[in-house]
């Protein structure tokens, strides 16, 4: 029995002046804004629709999840998901061996053959939990008289490891070889089943789409901004598709650096080689399929007949009389000759534009050499802008006469001849200068940095 013993322990007295602290005032109510994504947003759109406060839905999602759990453990399962992962094996499947695991098929072995990539995270536990009931090697060794085989069981262990680990399952979806991916010529579906037979077929393969929900193929009736559409994000379909499942293993038992790097080399190789080959099939199947679209055929004739409507239901060729068709030629004709006419002197009014402005260009550009000689003078007259007496370094002469041909480049041909009138008037010496540092500055950022001398 337990004994009480008091310890010799006497608190101190509070210090002087110390008093209760008082309680914090609570905050003001705050608004959050609910998203239209995600659990906030269905919650939200549940208890609006219910007419639940959130203590009635909170106690009725933890009700049905408690339920749900209950059901599992109870392995009441079987009446959420009756069938599941009980499919009969077969004597391939059956014979499947653990150290081939990427050989074996995953969803087969857990009895999920008929879902594949569809199957939910929920779905692969239920089928794992029965397939392990079913195929534990204790039971099957009590059944054959102490016989221990757990090759299966190993693989449906590997196939449980491997579906519930997100990029290992993208991997073995990618390549996936018990999906049936025929498809058909285009040019010989009828177009009464062309929607029926590659609808399936993009829906099968958008479960590659990066970008979800992928838009369906649609039916017969689709408008063209839907077609439209669909084409659209296919032409530029961005897809998670990979292959490291067919990547080579190192040697075992070798540890040289040298291999791995070959290895991974060669890999990465294979990789881009595989994921070209199917960016390039799918690329075909889509214009094959644009090609012999029979909705384009239809939403072009509809706008054909709309374009006809809209000029005033004009009679066709095939109910005009000879006349009337002598008529429309005779029109038609007239309209080519003053089309051609117009066409005639349009050529031959660009062209003499043509010539005037080559004229004029010809001329501004002898006008800027003359007017830059000018400018180039008054420098040189100026010796370079030095003091008298002071020999200007070659250096320095350099910098000016390049500086004042980029200044030329910079500005437009009036304005180079502004520049020479006010340098001519200016003299020389640093009035002129000065007027040069003035149509540098005129430049603005396109000059920012390229003027030491004239800056």
């Amino acid at each position: 029995m337990a004994s009480v013993e008091t310890l010799p322990i006497t608190l101190s007295a509070l210090p002087s002046g110390w008093s209760k602290p008082a309680a914090a005032a609570p905050s003001a109510p705050s608004k959050l804004q609910v998203y239209p994504a995600g659990p906030s947003f269905i919650s939200a759109a549940r208890r609006q629709i219910l007419q639940r406060s959130f203590a009635e839905d909170d106690e009725a999602t933890a009700a049905s999840r408690a339920a749900k759990a209950n059901a599992v453990k109870n392995d009441g399962e079987e009446n959420l998901y009756p069938g599941l992962g009980e499919e009969e094996e077969s004597a391939t499947v059956l014979a499947s061996d653990p150290k081939e695991w990427k050989k074996q098929d995953h969803y087969a072995i857990l009895g999920l053959g008929g879902l594949r990539y569809t199957a939910s995270d929920d779905h692969i536990k239920v089928a794992h939990r029965r397939k392990v009931l079913r195929h534990h090697p204790d039971k099957k060794a009590g059944a054959n008289s102490g016989t221990n085989d757990d090759a299966f069981f190993k693989c449906i262990q590997k196939a449980h490891e491997t579906l519930t680990n997100t990029e290992r399952r993208r991997q073995f979806d990618s390549v996936d070889w018990n999906i049936a991916d025929d498809v058909p010529n285009p040019k010989t579906v009828p177009a009464d089943q062309y929607c029926s037979t590659f609808a399936p077929i993009f829906a099968r393969e958008a479960r590659f789409s990066k970008v979800q929900p992928v838009p369906g193929f649609g039916d017969d009736n689709s408008s063209k901004k839907e077609v439209e559409g669909f084409y659209d994000f296919w032409y530029n379909f961005d897809s998670w598709r990979s292959f490291e499942w067919y990547d080579k293993e190192v040697n075992e038992g070798s540890d040289s650096r040298d291999d791995k790097r070959f290895t991974e080399k060669k890999n990465k190789s294979e990789r881009a080689r595989r994921k070209k080959e199917d960016n390039v099939r799918l690329r075909t199947l889509v214009d094959e399929v644009l090609a012999s679209d029979p909705r384009i055929k239809r939403i072009k004739a509809e706008e054909k007949a709309a374009r006809s409507a809209k000029k005033g239901g004009a009679a066709t060729p095939s109910k005009m009389t000879p006349a009337e068709k002598k008529k429309a030629e005779d029109a038609k004709k007239a309209e080519e000759a003053k089309k051609a006419e117009e066409e005639k002197k349009a050529a031959e009014a660009s062209k003499a534009d043509r010539e005037a402005a080559k004229k004029a260009k010809e001329a501004a550009r002898k006008n800027l050499k003359k007017w830059k000689k000018s400018i180039a003078t008054v420098i040189t007259s100026s010796n370079y802008f030095l003091p008298e007496g002071t020999a200007a370094p070659p250096a320095t002469i350099e910098k000016q006469l390049a500086e004042l041909d980029m200044l030329v480049e910079l500005l437009e041909p009036e304005q180079v001849k502004d520049l020479k009138e006010k340098v001519d008037a200016a003299g020389k010496g640093e009035p002129a200068k000065d007027a040069i540092v003035s149509a540098v500055k005129s430049v603005g950022d396109a000059g920012q940095g390229k003027f030491e001398q004239f800056a």
